[in-house]
């Protein structure tokens, strides 16, 4: 069956950095395009970033845009997101989804991702 894998979260400090990293296995990963939400206590997940299948567009929330940036390598069946000058409303269980759909629109929608991972938790202290 399908699995997606997420690690790399953890505590720091506000002005540091982490980097996400999401393992992908039981599907064709290259024909995927992969995204990563986030979800802070209280609120709804929420969009961060997007790669298509073919990597060759990105797609970013304007909250993130200039400090994460996200890549895959298909050869890994692993997509990341390097998240640099974190803050601490940057805190949140990070998820990441596989979605058929690699238009700009459906990749910033929950709904279009077809598959989850169980998320990993990122805590930002100011």
């Amino acid at each position: 069956q399908v699995q997606l894998v997420e690690s790399g979260g953890g505590w720091v400090q506000a002005g540091g950095s982490l980097r996400l990293s999401c393992a992908a296995s039981g599907l064709t990963f290259s024909s995927y395009a992969m995204g990563w939400f986030r979800q802070a206590p209280g609120k709804e997940r929420e969009f961060v970033a997007a790669i298509t299948w073919r990597d060759t567009s990105t797609y970013y929330a304007d909250s993130v845009k200039g400090r994460f940036t996200i890549s895959r390598d298909n050869a890994k069946n692993t997509v990341y997101l390097q998240m640099n000058i974190l803050k601490p409303e940057d805190t949140a269980v990070y998820y990441c989804a596989a979605a058929r759909s690699s238009s700009k629109w459906y990749m910033q929608q929950p709904t279009s991702y077809d598959y989850w991972g169980q998320g990993t938790q990122v805590t930002v202290s100011s």
